[in-house]
């Protein structure tokens, strides 16, 4: 049997997967997670061999867990569920090198096969998605400057930039300056526009 650990989000999402999955003979869900806080603990307790994890738990300490997950779990292979209008996203997942990246889209059956590859050892990576990572520019900002941008999305002056952040304004101008020049943009709407279209924010 293939232990399957599922995280999931969407509730009615998560059901249906974990439904879908139960009906084939070689497949065990152990596990079914709507976010990766029990992850740990639930593989601990019975060792998956394919965790199947939404992207949208990669965002935050998602990948934190994601490598501690792998360093406690060798035998346990990581397959990502993604969409390809998450840019930022797939490049955490490709960076954290799991071992599946597989469409939204796909059908149950494609799913409970590029399960069965994982579990055999082999790698299952959807072209798509691969393709809309490599077109996608990753940020070229730093963690500080993008929480100064996403301040700074709402429109408001510099000041309340800096009081909101508790920095000086002459240091967010700075920041400012340093993120048009990164970027490329003319000025800070377009920036936003920038960091919103290759989802730098997440």
């Amino acid at each position: 049997m293939i232990r399957i650990l599922l995280a999931e989000p969407m509730n009615l999402l998560r059901g249906a997967l974990a439904a879908a999955l139960s009906l084939e003979r070689d497949l065990d869900v152990v596990a079914v997670l709507e976010d990766l806080d029990q992850a740990l603990g639930m593989a601990r307790a019975v060792p998956p061999d394919v965790a199947v994890v939404n992207i949208a738990l990669l965002a935050g300490d998602g990948p934190a867990t994601i490598g501690r997950l792998v360093a406690e779990q060798p035998g346990c292979a990581t397959l990502v569920l993604a969409g390809p209008d998450e840019p930022a996203l797939l490049h955490r997942a490709f960076d954290l090198r799991v071992d599946g990246v597989v469409g939204t889209r796909a059908a149950p059956c494609e799913l409970v096969r590029d399960i069965r590859r994982l579990a055999r050892g082999e790698r299952v990576i959807d072209a798509a998605l691969a393709v809309a990572t490599v077109s996608a520019p990753r940020s070229p900002l730093s963690p500080r400057e993008l929480t100064v941008l996403s301040v700074a999305a709402s429109g408001v002056p510099s000041a309340e930039v800096a009081a909101a952040l508790h920095l000086s304004a002459g240091t967010v101008r700075n920041y400012i300056s340093t993120i048009l020049r990164k970027t490329g943009a003319r000025n800070r709407l377009e920036a936003v526009r920038l960091a919103e279209v290759g989802g730098w924010f997440r």
